[in-house]
């Protein structure tokens, strides 16, 4: 299995926005260069899994927020970014969003009836 590191940049850089930390604040809590910050954000360098616990603890997150993108059980993550992205819809907006995720759900279990018979 292949790690998606540029999931695991984009969650560390929305943790470091949230904390408010610039990428050299960041950079300096957990002893690498700018650069190498840079490159870890945009997913194109890979991260040590100390890395990664320095990161989280800097940002004052979990590892698992950091993975969620790569970890197949960490649906208590997927809900929090779910309710994050609710949190501003009016009534209308989550009714409409429920009917597109049912339909999602419909569709993805077509496809798996599908392909179960091939």
């Amino acid at each position: 299995m292949d790690l998606d590191y540029k999931g695991i940049g984009k969650r560390i850089k929305i943790a470091r926005i949230k904390a408010g930390l610039s990428q050299e604040q960041l950079a300096e809590l957990i002893n690498l260069s700018t650069g190498h910050t840079s490159n870890i954000e945009t997913g194109s360098t890979r991260v040590s899994l100390k890395t990664i616990i320095s990161i989280a603890n800097a940002l004052h997150v979990s590892a698992d927020e950091l993975l969620a993108d790569n970890v197949v059980y960490s649906t208590s993550v997927i809900h929090n970014d779910i309710q994050q992205l609710l949190s501003d819809c009016d009534e209308y907006k989550i009714h409409a969003i429920a009917r597109i995720i049912e339909a999602a759900k419909d569709a993805l279990r077509q496809d798996r009836r599908l392909r179960n018979q091939d």
